[in-house]
């Protein structure tokens, strides 16, 4: 049942219908369904399927290519819904690359690629889950990747790898980010990294094997390592301009960095909603525990720190085609670093105010609280948002 404190800011009609609809298909998977998915380490299937059953894949994706046309501001109200449902981290996780690898085929590939994959995203039979950007030797510093695009004659030959890249298995298409030209030969480390559609199907067993990682929060969403050895992808797959593919993924950064929030939002949310029923309904000493101000006033700052979270997430969407790159950045990046603060601390003051039941299975208050110490490491560390914005609010030194 959703509580009269998450219904904190004002929404427009459009995303209040967006709320209703996903509120609505969401009540259809309850909490023993996200429960079992993660004990099994079973990807929601029957979820996403739902989802892509009624376009919602297609979110992002123009009318004309049979999309529904919707932008950011209607994105974080879907995954704070689905995160808030019961899903947690996961639930949005899996499918949050299947609406936003999307974004980069609309804004810079060419028109015969789109008019072939786009309809087919939107209507569902065609799933862009699993972006390529991490490497074991790179991290956070996605310049300095080392897997290799070289082109020959029609097509381009890969060979490196790649790690922590998730729904590589749910999914058809990966977008892979690859050097097609050495890092010591550009004049700048964000150039010569280009991005380009692998279709999977091709690409496993010819040059591509993949590997998955055994991992404790967010078992659902599976996670991969990647190996190319002399894959073969048609040059016609380069989406955007060769040696550009760094700036266009920088373009759509914010929006994507904002949509991680209200998943952190939403994970924070449900794992409150779960303390305070807890302590309304478990009774010690005669009374129920929430009586308590040791029990009452974690819960309570849980609370102020989520609806602190909240505004500048949704005053952020609202305002973020009118910002100019750099303070768009800062506001994606307080909003992420607040929201992932947010549910750490909620998921944890419901796990204490269950007491010995928060960590068992049953109250799932331990599973978000696994998945709250997730947020603070991806898609960015915590650190590398305040970073940011020590460099581009405060005016400090570049620190790495």
């Amino acid at each position: 049942m959703t509580q009269d404190w998450r219904d904190s800011v004002e929404l427009t009609q459009q995303q209040s219908l967006v709320r209703r609809s996903i509120r609505d298909l969401c009540a259809e998977f309850g909490d023993e369904y996200w429960r079992e998915r993660d004990r099994t380490a079973t990807y929601p299937t029957e979820f996403v399927d739902a989802l892509a059953e009624d376009g919602w894949l297609g979110m992002l994706v123009p009318e004309e290519y049979g999309g529904v046309g919707m932008s950011t501001s209607e994105a974080v109200v879907m995954m704070e819904e689905i995160a808030a449902s019961g899903g947690g981290f996961a639930g949005p996780q899996s499918i949050h690359g299947g609406i936003y690898n999307s974004v980069p085929i609309v804004k810079y590939a060419d028109e015969e690629l789109k008019e072939d994959l786009l309809p087919r995203v939107a209507d569902g039979d065609a799933r862009i889950q699993a972006f390529g950007l991490t490497e074991p030797n790179a991290g956070s510093d996605s310049t300095a990747m080392e897997t290799r695009a070289e082109r020959d004659g029609d097509e381009y030959v890969v060979n490196g790898e790649k790690v922590w890249i998730s729904r590589v298995e749910d999914s058809d298409y990966l977008v892979l980010m690859a050097r097609t030209t050495p890092r010591e030969e550009v004049e700048k480390r964000t150039r010569g990294i280009s991005m380009i559609l692998v279709d999977l199907d091709d690409a496993y067993g010819n040059g591509l094997e993949i590997e998955r990682i055994p991992k404790s929060a967010s078992r659902a969403v599976h996670s991969y390592q990647l190996y190319f050895d002399d894959l073969r992808v048609p040059a016609r797959n380069l989406i955007g301009e060769e040696g550009r593919g760094f700036y266009q993924v920088l373009d759509g950064l914010n929006e994507e960095r904002l949509v991680i929030a209200a998943e952190c939002l939403g994970l924070g949310e449900v794992a409150l909603e779960r303390g305070i029923e807890y302590a309304n309904e478990r009774e010690v000493f005669g009374g129920p525990i929430g009586a308590n101000q040791a029990v009452q006033h974690p819960l309570a700052e849980a609370y102020a720190d989520l609806l602190a979270a909240k505004k500048v997430i949704y005053s952020a969407a609202d305002r973020l085609d009118d910002l100019e790159r750099t303070e768009a950045g800062a506001e994606a990046n307080v909003a992420k670093y607040l929201a992932a603060e947010a549910a750490f601390e909620a998921a944890d003051a419901a796990v204490q105010t269950h007491g010995g039941f928060g960590v068992a299975r049953e109250y799932d208050v331990e599973r978000y609280f696994r998945e709250a110490r997730l947020t603070r490491l991806v898609p960015v560390t915590q650190q590398l948002a305040l970073n940011y914005l020590g460099e581009n609010v405060l005016g400090l030194p570049r620190s790495y």
